[in-house]
């Protein structure tokens, strides 16, 4: 489910003239609250150009961060996690969990004018269907049977057996339009650059590879966002991003633990500009294995690998301790983590033993082992940009050396990444990280009918106890028996260890404060909640830029 929080992108890139003063904005009221008022212009940065504004398709964050601004979901959370009505103005679930009939708010529109009606609910789940789509985010979906419209404000789904995630499914689809893209071929229409919603923005320029700027819809369904214009700069290298920040070019970045803990905290200039915000967050990064190949293939050498890494290590050396360990793939806390896995313990004797189990030694004195005149050595891919990756990736390197296994390292460019090995299949490992919704369904990640080009479960996974019980689990409704279904699923896992978790992070934001409506203290939510309330008052804009 894509976030609310709009990642906008900067265009001082483009405009010289977009430099403030530093001096003169520290001497601004920061610390002063002002009236709600509408206009200004928010900027933001982030390491990557979409690759598609249909993000059915593109399924990466960096679509998620403007599609969400553009398009609206059936269905939506509220600020405690519970799900609430977005262009449903109600909904019903039939007694025998098998059908669901959404009532559309009356007088929707998209931003050309034109009705938004359960017409275009219909098509986008036909869309999302279509094996020629090739969504990954079709499964959930395919499970629909039959789906009615029988009227402009009704949107009925039927189902063969219950699904416990439906509703949240639904909370995820964005809605596009018919008018716009029936009798096109997704993958190449131009809706893809110069898309047509009914949120509160529309794209207004994109100019790949520095900036997209989003303006503001005023046909907005849910009414009208308090901020008039959002612009999302490319900064690839988050270094570069902090410099922006410091030199007030951008009003919010997604910061490293370093600049969390240590340099702002530091800086007094800093302190009087920006607010911060720390929460653990719905994700964590691993280490994945391409179980198609060997020697991964091999339970004890993934295991072993697992022992041989220090997480605590990754933790406390990488991210300054702002992290924690997991054991599953849900976040600690919640009741579907499994309170009785506890992380693999550091153990590289453990981890010599099951790679000797395996049949490997050190037979030519190298320090690396080998088996069968083979050399234990492969390569592990990251993103490039992602520092803490990168350096996650250093230690892991180490550690693993110690032991007798040889990695070698390559940082890949993201788009490159995504395309050229990820969804070809075409590499050894990975560090990459999860991003987790609120529902614990994780059937398009670890199903192993999910491994086709483009799906979640790129690294290959098929066990079939795993596969029942996600099936279990996507049909059972009673919360307690729901529990225990995904407690055993990531027992499962644990047990065959497939990645290796190497930690939940924390979310660390830094705003300037010269955005003001943040709900405070931060909901269970997110920071980045109704982010459509948020305001700029006229004192704070940056008057360079205003032409308003």
């Amino acid at each position: 489910m894509a976030h609310r929080y709009f990642l906008i992108i900067s265009l001082c890139g483009l405009l010289a003239a977009c430099s403030a003063d530093v001096s003169e904005q520290n001497n601004a009221p920061y610390n002063q609250s002002f009236p709600s008022q509408s206009g200004g212009t928010f900027i933001d940065a982030m390491p990557s150009d979409p690759s598609s504004l249909i993000f059915m398709v593109a399924g990466e964050s960096a679509s998620s961060a403007i599609t969400a601004n553009i398009f609206n979901t059936l269905l939506r959370y509220n600020k405690d996690l519970d799900l609430a009505g977005e262009l449903a103005e109600s909904w019903q679930v039939a007694a025998d969990q098998k059908t669901i009939t959404f009532h559309l708010k009356p007088g929707l529109i998209w931003a050309d004018g034109r009705p938004l009606t359960s017409e275009d609910v219909y098509f986008t789940w036909q869309l999302i269907i279509d094996e020629k789509t090739r969504s990954p985010y079709a499964s959930d979906f395919q499970l629909v049977t039959k789906a009615e419209t029988p009227d402009k404000l009704t949107f009925v789904v039927h189902y063969d057996q219950a699904f416990s995630p439906a509703l949240d499914s639904w909370a995820g689809l964005q809605i596009l339009p018919k008018h716009k893209l029936a009798r096109q071929d997704i993958h190449t229409s131009s809706f893809a650059q110069k898309p047509l919603g009914s949120h509160y923005y529309q794209l207004k320029e994109w100019r790949h590879g520095e900036y997209l700027k989003l303006e503001r819809n005023p046909k907005a369904v849910l009414g009208q966002a308090q901020i008039s214009t959002l612009i999302e700069r490319i900064i690839p290298d988050p270094g570069a991003q902090f410099l922006e920040l410091m030199a007030d070019h951008i009003d919010s970045m997604n910061m490293d633990p370093i600049t969390y803990a240590r340099i702002i905290p530091s800086r007094p200039e800093l302190q009087a500009r920006l607010n911060q915000y720390k929460a653990l967050g719905n994700s964590y990064t691993y280490l994945g294995f391409n179980l198609k190949r060997q020697p991964f293939n091999d339970v004890r050498i993934r295991k072993a690998i697992n022992y041989a890494i220090d997480k605590q290590e990754i933790i406390d050396g990488v991210y300054l301790g702002l992290g924690e360990q997991i054991a599953s793939p849900y976040k600690p806390g919640t009741r579907w983590s499994n309170p009785q896995l506890k992380p693999y313990a550091f153990d590289p004797q453990k981890a010599r033993t099951l790679l000797a189990e395996a049949g490997y030694k050190d037979t030519d004195g190298d320090g690396i082992l080998e088996r069968d005149g083979k050399k234990l050595s492969f390569e592990v891919l990251t993103n490039h940009g992602n520092k803490e990756r990168e350096k996650t990736v250093v230690i892991i390197q180490r550690r693993l050396k110690e032991v007798g296994i040889d990695i070698r390292i390559r940082s890949i460019e993201w788009a490159s990444f995504i395309t050229r090995f990820i969804k070809t299949g075409d590499f050894d490992a990975v560090v990459l990280g999860w991003q987790l919704g609120l529902e614990p369904d994780q059937y398009g990640i670890w199903h192993s009918s999910q491994q086709k080009p483009g799906q979640f479960n790129f690294i290959g996974y098929n066990n079939p106890k795993v596969d029942k019980l996600l099936e279990q689990g996507r049909s059972e409704f009673d919360p307690d028996k729901r529990m225990h279904v995904y407690h055993q699923f990531a027992e499962a896992l644990y047990e065959d260890s497939p990645i290796v978790y190497l930690s939940a992070g924390y979310g660390l934001t830094a705003i300037h404060k010269r955005v003001q409506g943040i709900m405070n203290p931060v909901p269970p939510a997110g920071v980045g909640y109704d982010s459509q309330k948020w305001y700029i008052p006229l004192p704070l804009r940056r008057t360079q830029i205003q032409a308003e």
